[in-house]
């Protein structure tokens, strides 16, 4: 199976374009896992700048018609011949580090690229034939720079004049690298087969395994965790038999490494799932019908019994900046529920609540989760004003009543209240106007005494 570029992935690297891919001048897809380069010559004819470093690439294609691309990343691939860039006629800089370039004599399809000045050849098995550089810088007369150094005028014209001499060594160890890479793929083919009859096998001998297992019901429990111990065992022995085992740095060898680590990788991925599906779900109610505490998503909490408005309130303390969206409140007559994130928090009230007119709210300060909820037994508190004039059997008798929770009946006695005689009403001396008495004023009117022997002397200034 090989993972090409898909256009789900160029749009998605295009986000500094607007997500739009037709004029699109720049893509970085390094480290993308690609084993095949297609369809981007169709897509993105615009392009300029290209990144692929760091895949799986075997071969440069589908790059000709890419007329304005002037840089082309593809360093840390498993390329082995330089190939099909004719048609990249602005090409500026080709960096193709640490691959696997054996086949120097095809570094000649790059005179074509007139404007090529820089080339980056580093890492490459063909940087160790002798004469490298000297062919390479006869072959390229366009180019400026060759692995990071300048090429100066001098070495070109020593290096034009060894050409033949240098040309024909170059083949030569071609020749010897093309007979040992052909040994390298048949070794590697061989490998393959072996580890995938070896993989038949271990597959055959899990099956025998669990059936094994599988018969044996009265310990089934004890045999999972044998299966399991020695699945560990054995998958760590193949880790080890792996990563010990000498092999050459060849395309082959790297691919097989990538696909190693891919499938232990989904392995893993298939039991974390498998453990997910399988795991218990959480007890909230037992077989009896019993309502259980609980508290998986281990929250503070705190229940306040509210005796004056005669309600509960809970207080959960979920986290501050969780979505409300996550919470699930579910209010029954003798528990309550919340759903945080899908972990159930439930709690067995102390007190029969209405579930219809209970409410839940978050704190705008602490995010909290306050839900109220009304007790279903109305217990009302009369805060009564008892009167003097009532006598103390009476009050004794009130508070009897309250106690046992019936109520007092209020009746009208002619021989315990006194009632004002209307006809014995007499209007008081000194008292002017109509109306209450409080709501009108009185006129004090000031009476002068007369003493006997009072003498009016004008002479005499009056007394403060």
């Amino acid at each position: 199976m090989f993972l090409s570029v898909t256009e789900d992935l160029v749009r998605r690297r295009a986000e500094h374009n607007n997500c739009e891919i037709f004029s699109l001048e720049e893509i970085s897809l390094h480290q993308q896992e690609i084993e095949k380069l297609e369809y981007l010559d169709k897509w993105c004819r615009d392009l300029k700048i290209l990144y692929l470093q760091n895949n799986l690439i075997p071969k440069i294609e589908n790059v000709s018609k890419l007329k304005k691309l002037e840089y082309l990343n593809v360093a840390l691939n498993n390329i082995e011949r330089i190939e099909n860039l004719e048609g990249c006629e602005e090409l500026k800089k080709l960096d193709l580090t640490a691959n696997f370039i054996g086949e120097l004599s095809s570094i000649e399809a790059l005179k074509y690229n007139i404007h090529l000045k820089e080339l980056f050849l580093v890492g490459n098995p063909c940087t160790e034939f002798e004469g490298y550089r000297q062919f390479v810088v006869a072959t390229l007369h366009q180019l400026k720079c060759l692995d990071s150094k300048e090429i100066e005028r001098s070495e070109r014209i020593q290096a034009l004049q060894n050409y033949p001499e240098v040309k024909q060594k170059i083949r030569e160890q071609e020749q010897a690298y093309l007979l040992k890479r052909a040994g390298e793929k048949e070794e590697a083919q061989r490998r393959m087969q072996e580890r995938k009859d070896k993989k038949q096998k271990q597959m055959e001998s899990n099956i025998g395994f669990d059936r094994l297992w599988n018969n044996k019901e009265n310990h089934q429990a004890e045999g999972d965790g044998e299966q399991e111990t020695w699945r560990r065992v054995d998958d760590d022995e193949e880790d080890r038999r792996f990563w010990e085992e000498p092999t050459p740095y060849t395309p082959e060898s790297r691919l097989e490494t990538h696909r190693y680590i891919e499938e232990k990788r989904r392995a893993k991925d298939n039991i974390r799932e498998s453990k997910k599906r399988e795991k218990p779900l959480q007890t909230l109610v037992t077989a009896e019908g019993k309502v259980l505490n609980v508290n998986v998503p281990k929250l503070h909490f705190s229940l306040k019994d509210d005796e004056e408005n005669n309600q509960i309130i809970l207080d959960l303390a979920v986290y501050r900046h969780l979505d409300t969206s996550l919470l699930n409140v579910d209010v029954q007559p003798t528990y309550i529920r919340v759903l945080v994130k899908g972990k159930p928090f439930q709690f067995v009230l102390p007190e029969e609540v209405k579930p219809d007119s209970s409410s839940a709210k978050r704190s705008q300060t602490t995010g909290h989760l306050v839900v109220t909820m009304p007790k279903a037994k109305e217990i009302i508190l009369a805060k009564q004003k008892v009167s003097t004039s009532i006598k103390h059997s009476d009050c004794n008798t009130l508070q009897k009543n309250a106690r046992s929770g019936q109520a007092e009946k209020l009746e009208v006695d002619p021989s315990k209240y006194s009632f004002p005689d209307v006809t014995k009403i007499i209007q008081e001396k000194g008292r002017i106007g109509q109306g209450p008495i409080r709501l009108q004023p009185e006129k004090i009117t000031e009476t002068k005494k007369s003493y006997v022997d009072f003498e009016n002397n004008e002479d005499v200034p009056p007394l403060i």
